[in-house]
């Protein structure tokens, strides 16, 4: 369901969140989960270790990152 709004969305990729709690963080995504109820869930990893779940639909994926 979820996949289809955000197909861009893999493992591996900078992300910021746009929406929900954790609005304006960013990180890495990790983990991409399809929930029994047909939501995205993925785990962002910050630069500083520090992990949290939101749902697909918040984020946002960010290209040209400097590393």
């Amino acid at each position: 369901m979820d996949k289809e709004k955000n197909p861009a969305l893999k493992d591996g990729d900078f992300c910021i969140v746009i929406a929900g709690t954790h609005k304006g963080k960013n990180g890495t995504v990790r983990d991409l989960n399809m929930s029994k109820t047909g939501h995205l869930t993925i785990t962002v990893v910050q630069e500083n270790g520090v992990r949290f779940k939101t749902l697909g639909k918040n984020v946002s994926v960010q290209t040209g990152k400097n590393e």
